[in-house]
């Protein structure tokens, strides 16, 4: 004779955890409808590009967002202080100092210290890629020299000024800051 089921609440497996979260601890964050079609939520990076932010970590110096872009052509050339990590939701992209192309579904690993120049391809009419950048972008000449660059807090403030101009107000961007 077949086992009788045990309600759900019997299995132990199904108890959530009673003991409090550690003290001081940041709250969970949950960014739903990420690729939304409210063009509000992406903040303009220059022509053609636009950026959507999901987590910025002051504590952490790192920021993650998703770029889109529809434009091909050399969108940056850059030089990481910390590690960066992506993923290819739609279209392609690559490096012009690296043979290989990021296309949708790939993941890259791109080393603190790397210097490249990002490039969308003139057949790809949408590119867009989940990025986690640790530390900062420095933006660079053919020759390394610096001509700028953005960090989590440059984002931020950028940030802070698109949402304030479609009318989010710039503390909107605090709900994604831990």
């Amino acid at each position: 004779m077949p086992q009788p089921t045990l309600p759900l609440a019997s299995d132990p497996r199904r108890v959530a955890y009673r003991k409090p979260q550690p003290w001081g601890m940041a709250p969970d964050l949950v960014v739903h409808g990420v690729m939304t079609s409210d063009e509000r939520l992406w903040a303009p990076v220059a022509e053609g590009i636009w950026s959507r932010p999901l987590h910025l970590s002051v504590s952490g110096g790192h920021y993650t967002h998703v770029l889109r872009v529809r434009r091909s052509g050399v969108l940056q050339r850059h030089r990481h202080s910390g590690a960066v990590h992506a993923y290819v939701i739609r279209g392609r992209w690559h490096y012009l100092e690296h043979d290989w192309v990021a296309e949708e579904g790939s993941y890259v690993f791109e080393p603190p210290g790397e210097t490249h120049t990002l490039v969308v391809p003139d057949d790809c009419a949408e590119m867009i890629t989940l990025f986690t950048v640790h530390g900062a972008l420095m933006y660079v000449d053919p020759d390394g020299q610096s001509i700028g660059y953005d960090d989590v807090f440059t984002r931020i403030d950028k940030y802070r000024a698109h949402f304030e101009a479609v009318g989010f107000g710039a503390d909107h961007v605090r709900q994604f800051m831990r």
